[in-house]
């Protein structure tokens, strides 16, 4: 820990940061199969942290949400409507508290939490991690056909963490996604891996964050690994 926190300290001073994507952070897209107006959109909500905000890249569209949305779109040629509500640094707590009130009273046929990271790199406590996810959870029952937790992203492989930093913050983020899978298993929501080669070209200039290539992957692998249940 001696070592650690310095570490912890020099990156959060030295880290470039890069802006959310630019609005609109909602939109709607159409299925070439479909017929306007006669065809209803599916409705899909994602929740979480930077990589929702579409930190990394210029506009959401081609951020996690609005590639999401295209290639649910396609799968299911069908009409999408999707939301993005995300924060830079949010937490399970700060979704609970401030993001979750904006989306609610709404019905999504999908909706899908994208958190861990800054819950590993603040040191939430995993019997409060659990708790926060059970909550939110809780929150999308009766307003949900289906719900979706992405796998806590191994930080072991986030090279822009010096080490042994980085190796501290995987095997934390290996818990919390041992913790997620379990809340999942539970609530009879999907856990969905995390299919993203931590490689330079799918990598923002921050090395942190998804660039537009690695957004358009992850999404992809999302939406191959989606349960037949999403209709």
């Amino acid at each position: 820990m001696p070592l650690l926190l310095p570490q912890a300290l020099w990156v959060k001073r030295t880290a470039l940061r890069l802006p959310d994507a630019a609005p609109p952070w909602r939109g709607l897209v159409a299925s070439p199969g479909s017929v306007a107006g006669i065809t209803e959109p599916l409705r899909l909500l994602i929740l979480g942290e930077s990589t929702v905000a579409g930190v990394g890249v210029a506009d959401q569209t081609m951020a996690l949400s609005g590639q999401l949305a295209q290639h649910w779109s396609a799968q299911r040629q069908r009409p999408v409507e999707w939301v993005a509500c995300g924060r830079n640094g949010a937490r399970a707590r700060d979704c609970l508290r401030d993001l979750l009130p904006e989306v609610a009273g709404q019905y999504w046929d999908m909706v899908v939490i994208v958190l861990g990271v800054n819950d590993t790199t603040h040191l939430t406590g995993r019997s409060r991690w659990r708790r926060e996810i059970r909550a939110l959870l809780a929150s999308f029952s009766a307003c949900s056909q289906q719900l979706v937790l992405t796998a806590v992203p191994p930080l072991a492989h986030f090279h822009a963490l010096p080490q042994p930093l980085r190796g501290w913050f995987g095997l934390r983020s290996g818990l919390l996604d041992q913790d997620l899978r379990a809340e999942a298993e539970t609530a009879g929501a999907a856990h969905i891996a995390f299919d993203l080669p931590m490689q330079s070209r799918y990598l923002a200039e921050d090395g942190y964050h998804p660039s537009a290539q690695g957004y358009q992957l992850w999404a992809r692998g999302i939406v191959r690994q989606l349960p037949m249940t999403v209709k």
